[in-house]
């Protein structure tokens, strides 16, 4: 199972997103547990998960969100921007896939 967290101002604007990465892992028969938060909650949202990936609308709190992520050992990146405003849910699974190592 593939477990990634998308942090974002409040945890909504990633919700779509969220819906359509699952959709594309049931096409592709892959257990996936994705969930949105806001980005304010990201370190108690950090067990277990595979990978974390920030909206680009946050991007630029990578560093400070990187160092509570490798404290963690959870990989952490930025969604790409053209991906995230086209809600292509298949690129932004197989972006989390290899950042997790899966």
């Amino acid at each position: 199972m593939l477990v990634v967290r998308l942090f974002c101002n409040q945890g909504m604007s990633t919700s779509l997103l969220v819906s359509k990465m699952k959709e594309e892992a049931e096409k592709g028969g892959m257990e996936v547990d994705i969930v949105a938060f806001p980005v304010n909650e990201i370190e108690e949202n950090l067990k277990g998960v595979d990978c974390a990936l920030l909206g680009p609308q946050v991007g630029y709190l990578k560093g400070k969100v990187s160092k509570v992520c490798q404290k963690n050992g959870v990989p952490l990146d930025v969604i790409p921007m053209v991906d995230y405003g086209m809600c292509n849910g298949k690129n932004v699974l197989e972006f989390a896939r290899k950042l997790a190592g899966k």
